[in-house]
């Protein structure tokens, strides 16, 4: 411990939590349990710590500095999220602080804390899965624009931006249909998170306007990752009456699927068409080239940060929702012809 005035940092090496956490319990906070907050002040109480009030109001003093939480680093979607807002907040003078809560709501909620203490102007967030309105509500009351970006959260009085996942599957089913396949799968994705209700609907409503069965053997929900790709089409190969298709909840998930084809002596394009969504860059350099539903994730960060600003300048939060459109890419991990083009799709 140091020596002379005791500090926060102190407290929380003491008390064995993180030094968010012991700000969130100094400033009242109710996001901090009972038992961690009776551990904490009973720590305060030994140590003798003083809270200066008129310090850490100082602290939280409006910066030049935007937070951008993203709820999965690995995914290269959110990267490019990240390099498309700090396009835009760099050229309004403003620095970027980025944070992976790796879906964990309890991380999401100490860094928010920790950009709040370092006096964030604004946030932007992809929040981690299960996060709710009330998650947002100190930002909310403390004046601090936010806008929540991929993911909505319902409630909350913030803006957001989203894509049109609806029809962003169902353009890739219709495709997948007018190219003679019956038996398409959706793979890919955790089920109670709304892009994915939003992506498996747009997905069951194609389906059944081309006389297709959707039924539930054909959904195979999985880690949005590589690695949950290469699970989900080796459970999908295990239907009794195979797919020859299948629609990914994501990119990253098509890129395991064509991963697992290939250790299944099946080659994506050929034997088997794989259709992502995002269109992150590796995408157009692939073997074969993947199809996807394009969602612009450098664009999406620029709107989103191009948004959070207008509200940082107008001095005021007024909550707006933006979808995006979306649209289909063909290229040849679908099996397509090489003179296939891109479309926009409109909601």
């Amino acid at each position: 411990m140091s020596k002379g005035r005791v500090t926060v940092i102190d407290i929380a090496h003491a008390a064995g939590v993180s030094k968010s956490t012991v700000s969130l319990v100094l400033q009242g906070s109710s996001l901090v349990n009972e038992a961690t907050r009776a551990k904490v002040n009973a720590v305060i109480r030994d140590l003798g710590y003083v809270y200066n009030r008129s310090a850490a109001n100082l602290r939280q003093a409006k910066s030049k500095i935007i937070g951008i939480v993203v709820n999965d680093l690995t995914n290269s979607f959110f990267a490019e999220l990240a390099v498309g807002v700090d396009v835009v907040v760099q050229s309004a003078g403003y620095v970027q602080f980025l944070s992976n809560t790796g879906e964990n709501i309890d991380r999401q909620r100490e860094v928010v804390a920790s950009m709040r203490e370092h006096g964030i102007s604004g946030l932007i967030v992809s929040p981690a899965r299960g996060t709710e309105a009330g998650d947002l509500k100190p930002l909310v009351n403390s004046g601090i624009p936010v806008v929540v970006v991929v993911r909505n959260i319902p409630g909350a009085k913030v803006s957001s931006l989203v894509s049109d996942n609806h029809a962003g599957s169902a353009a890739a089913v219709e495709h997948l249909v007018s190219l003679g396949h019956r038996r398409i799968a959706f793979l890919g994705g955790f089920p109670d998170t709304a892009v994915f209700a939003e992506r498996i609907d747009g997905y069951r409503q194609a389906m059944q306007r081309a006389g297709l069965d959707a039924d539930g053997d054909l959904v195979v929900g999985s880690a949005p990752s590589r690695a949950g790709g290469v699970a989900a089409i080796e459970r999908a190969m295990l239907i009794a009456t195979r797919p020859t298709a299948a629609l990914c909840f994501n990119d990253a998930v098509a890129f395991g699927v064509c991963d697992g084809l290939r250790t299944l002596k099946l080659e994506p394009g050929r034997d088997f068409a794989v259709v992502g969504f995002d269109d992150v860059i590796e995408a157009q350099t692939a073997v074969p080239a993947l199809t996807t539903v394009s969602v612009d994730p450098q664009g999406m960060g620029r709107r989103a940060a191009q948004l959070l600003l207008k509200q940082i300048n107008a001095g005021k939060v007024e909550a707006e929702t933006l979808v995006s459109s979306v649209r289909l890419v063909v290229r040849q991990s679908c099996g397509a012809g090489l003179g296939d083009v891109g479309r926009r799709i409109t909601a």
